[in-house]
């Protein structure tokens, strides 16, 4: 247990003091606040001219012009009863995807011979167009929950287990062979070898695939489900009001914003303190 303890410090030592070498510190500045509502600002303006070069609300009304059906859609509750159906779709995908993903890239990184029979079938998945898989999904498991998060999940697994898998690939020799020295524990030896060192890797897969995943998730619902913000886009196209189509497009953007300020770039950083 004692020769335990001693291989997780060196290990962990050895560790930071190599990503201390190769990866400086990635704090942000004080101003990066300040940039960001600067650039948001600039971006708004852009749109307020826009609207105004164009003079017609039916074609990009003004970002004002959006305050009543945004709050009438708010009030009513169908704006947050579809913003749930989208988010908890998008939750279900990540997680299967993550996790299926994070495993095969895992294997074929560190196991050559997996890697080249599998590696034609991950290059065949990745150039696979996500329209394709979404529609088959629909005709092989029919119009329902289980076909959209399917094919929102096999469609992202290819794209995390290739991060992942050059994850593995470099993965340091060396602190795996000292973890063996010291006969660590397989579930020890993945927490404080393996993914201290994949960790990048993990959170940029996963930042990755929150943003695809998210935008396939709305096509899935455009083309197949009754609810969703996908569907409310669909409903409000047919309808030609671009409003409500821009009210239920920026208010799910405005919650991945959240999802990606809030939540994923601490945990990203915190993924990361170990590097000093």
């Amino acid at each position: 247990m004692q020769g335990n303890e001693t291989a997780v410090r060196v290990i962990g030592r050895g560790i930071s003091g190599q990503a201390d070498r190769a990866h400086p510190s990635g704090r942000s500045g004080p101003g990066r606040v300040g940039v960001t509502a600067v650039s948001l600002s600039v971006l708004l303006l852009l749109w307020v001219i826009a609207a105004h070069l164009t003079a017609d609300a039916q074609i990009l009304p003004q970002p004002w012009a959006l305050a009543d059906p945004f709050a009438e859609a708010l009030r009513s509750g169908e704006l947050l009863y579809h913003l749930g159906k989208t988010l908890t779709r998008v939750a279900w995908a990540f997680v299967l995807a993550m996790g299926l993903g994070i495993a095969l890239g895992m294997a074929m990184g560190r196991f050559p011979k997996l890697d080249r029979w599998l590696d034609p079938w991950l290059v065949i998945f990745l150039n696979l167009p996500a329209l394709v898989l979404i529609v088959l999904c629909y005709l092989w498991i029919g119009l329902n929950e289980t076909a959209a998060i399917v094919a929102v999940t096999l469609n992202k697994i290819p794209n995390v287990a290739t991060v992942i898998r050059e994850g593995a690939r470099a993965l340091d020799p060396g602190l795996d062979a000292m973890a063996q020295v010291y006969r660590m524990p397989l579930a020890r030896r993945l927490r404080h070898v393996v993914l201290p060192q994949l960790a990048p890797f993990i959170t940029g897969a996963a930042r990755a695939g929150v943003a695809v995943i998210w935008k396939i998730v709305l096509v899935v619902e455009f083309l197949g489900r009754s609810d969703g913000v996908g569907f409310q886009i669909h409903l409000y196209f047919q309808l030609f009001d671009v409003g409500m189509v821009l009210v239920y497009a920026f208010s799910f953007i405005a919650v991945m914003l959240a999802v990606e300020w809030l939540v994923l770039q601490p945990w990203e950083r915190r993924a990361r303190r170990w590097r000093g």
